[in-house]
Order: structure tokens, then C-alpha cells, then sequence
């Protein structure tokens, strides 16, 4: 069907273009008689005037293309924004997934992290890229760092911070930040056959 359309339309173009030096004639009609393979006086005086350009090269696929002749209005933009109110209403769900959050009673939807604690994690990782930067600097750090808290450095032993570059953040560890999050999560196997309790809560 569509190869039939291209068909016709380029048919169309070029018996419009057979048409229209007719229509608009430029200079006096070419002789009556005139001698074979000699250009007539109408070619000599189109091509002294105008460059020659023929309706393809103006139009070209125009017609063709699948773009919109008209923009849509307003009110059809908010129908597909918002929907229909009588028919399909987009905005207004009653959202049933929501859940309270067990550490800062905050609701937040089922599935995603709660943003009032992300938040409260974000700044805290911030507040500790900061003083590494500050005490550290831009340079490479070959050694582990090790952040630690006020009033942490003495219940550690000596033997776990040698070797490393420790930073201290100048305030108490906040409640929900545990120590265990800053332990790495690759531990070496052991060879021990004793088997651990687990489920016991």
C-alpha cells in the first residue's frame, strides 16, 4: 500500500513538472522550427537567469514524511499528562505500598530505601570524605584509612591501627551508625569444623 502511494506521488511530481515550465514561462516561447542538438533561445535564457531547480529538489520527501502538520493543543497535552477525570484520571491513585520506616518512623514506599535515613547516611558519608580530604589531602593513599570517632582510639589496640592512617571525626558516633559497617565484607576462610548458631532470634 505504501510502496503504491510513492508510486503515485512520484508520478504526480513529475507530470506537474512537465506542466509548470508552461504555466511559468520565462523569456519568449522557444522557435517554431528549430535546428536538431542546438539549444533553443528558452533553455539559453533560463540558464542566463535562474539556476535550475526542479519541484523534487524544493519539496523533496516532504510529503513523505511522518511529521505533525498541526501542534496539539493545550488541552490535548493535559489529557495524556493527566488523563481523562470521566474516563482514565492519572494523578490522583491511592497509593497502597507505603510502609513506616522501623528506625525514624518516616513513611516511604515498599521497596525503596526510606529517604529521611538515606539522607541522614549521605551527609554522614560526606561529613567523613570531607576530613579525609582535609587531613589527607588529593594525594594517592597506599595505606588503609581508618576512621574512627571521639574517644574510639583508646578502646582499639595499638596492633589493628599499625600501619594504617587513622582520622578522627571531632564528635560522638551517631546511634545508628555501628561499627560493623565499616568492617570489610571479605573475611578469609576458616578451617575451623565448629559449626555457629544461627536463627536464634
Amino acid at each position: 500500500m505504501s510502496r503504491n502511494l510513492v508510486l503515485y506521488f512520484s508520478n504526480f511530481l513529475q507530470r506537474l513538472e512537465s506542466v509548470l515550465p508552461a504555466l511559468f514561462q520565462q523569456g519568449s516561447l522557444p522557435p517554431a522550427f528549430a535546428l536538431a542538438g542546438l539549444p533553443s533561445v528558452h533553455e539559453k535564457i533560463r540558464n542566463q537567469n535562474t539556476p535550475t531547480r526542479s519541484l523534487k529538489d524544493i519539496i523533496g520527501d516532504g510529503i513523505l514524511w511522518a511529521v505533525p502538520k498541526h501542534r496539539r493543543t493545550l488541552e490535548k497535552r493535559l489529557n495524556r499528562k493527566f488523563g481523562y477525570p470521566e474516563y482514565n484520571w492519572k494523578p490522583l491513585r491511592v497509593k497502597t505500598n507505603l510502609r513506616s520506616c522501623n528506625q525514624c518512623g518516616h513513611d516511604y514506599e515498599a521497596g525503596h530505601l526510606c529517604p529521611h535515613c538515606y539522607n541522614k547516611v549521605r551527609e554522614e558519608t560526606q561529613q567523613m570524605q570531607d576530613k579525609i580530604q582535609e587531613e589527607l589531602g588529593l594525594q594517592p593513599v597506599e595505606q588503609e584509612v581508618v576512621v574512627l570517632y571521639e574517644g574510639e582510639r583508646k578502646e582499639q589496640p595499638s596492633e589493628m591501627l599499625n600501619g594504617k592512617r587513622i582520622v578522627e571525626m571531632p564528635k560522638p558516633r551517631p546511634m545508628w551508625f555501628t561499627k560493623n559497617l565499616l568492617q570489610k565484607t571479605t573475611q578469609q576462610p576458616s578451617n575451623s569444623k565448629e559449626v555457629k548458631p544461627n536463627d536464634l532470634a
